[in-house]
């Protein structure tokens, strides 16, 4: 049998906290302008709100 919806959810949110930690790091030690905004806008695809750097 499947997954059912609220496993798949879970795991869709599992997943995308594990690659918006990754980039968060990639963000902290980008060098360049140019290197930051490739990380913001792959950020932003996976996921909108998600703040680029915490507080």
């Amino acid at each position: 049998m499947g997954r059912i919806e609220r496993q798949r959810e879970l795991a869709r949110q599992r997943t995308r906290k594990v690659k918006i930690k990754k980039l968060r790091l990639l963000y902290a030690a980008a060098k360049t302008d140019a290197d930051k905004k490739v990380v913001a806008d792959k950020m932003f695809r996976i996921s909108p709100f998600a703040p680029l750097v915490l507080e």
